[in-house]
């Protein structure tokens, strides 16, 4: 008996569903008011899904795009704004949430809201080689000493960001640290002393 090698050529791809067509065109009123959730954001926690509210159909040329405007709820967060899908529509991505289980995802959706708000640090403290570098400027300039060694902390910015960035004075719910944290790998630093903090 031999057996059969298959290689696979060309690009992978993360998508698991259809096209936002292929549900939307088979839904009575064009799906408007059912739910749909794109695969990649189901890796989240938080309930990620959109609710149908408008949709327009394209030209021949354009078979597999629709344009569709959704209620977009990201991680947990409803958009103020409608929000259109077109450029992505085309994907094989989506998948149509059953009537039967959207009462699931909206009572998980009421969860997240009751759950305590995720305020990000300002600043951080310096990394060790930088505060020695400081100590030793201060020294050699007989300056006084900083009292904290901290710098001040930049986010990039996102429409999708779930937590805040914490204002002046007030205490962050998550502190970032320059330790090493636990290793992914401990056996590679295997007779380190190593300061986990």
């Amino acid at each position: 008996m031999t057996s059969t090698v298959i290689k696979y050529v060309g690009r992978t791809t993360d998508f698991k569903g259809k096209t936002l067509w292929e549900i939307i065109g088979s839904l009575k009123n064009l799906g408007v008011g059912r739910y749909i959730v794109r695969s990649v954001f189901e890796r989240y926690p938080e309930p990620s899904f959109m609710r149908v509210v408008k949709v327009e159909t394209c030209p021949d040329e354009e078979r597999r795009r629709v344009r569709v405007w959704v209620e977009k709820t990201f991680r947990g967060k409803k958009s103020e704004k409608l929000t259109e899908i077109y450029r992505t529509s085309y994907k094989p991505d989506y998948k149509l949430i059953p009537k039967n289980e959207e009462h699931k995802l909206l009572a998980a959706l009421e969860e997240i809201k009751k759950a305590p708000e995720v305020v990000l640090p300002n600043s951080i403290e310096m990394p060790p080689l930088m505060k020695k570098f400081i100590v030793k400027d201060h020294e050699k300039k007989g300056l006084e000493l900083m009292k904290e060694f901290t710098m001040p902390l930049s986010y990039n910015p996102s429409p999708n960001r779930v937590a805040r960035i914490a204002k002046p004075g007030e205490k962050p719910t998550v502190q970032f640290t320059m330790g090493l944290g636990t290793p992914a790998s401990p056996s590679l630093y295997k007779g380190v002393p190593l300061n986990t903090q």
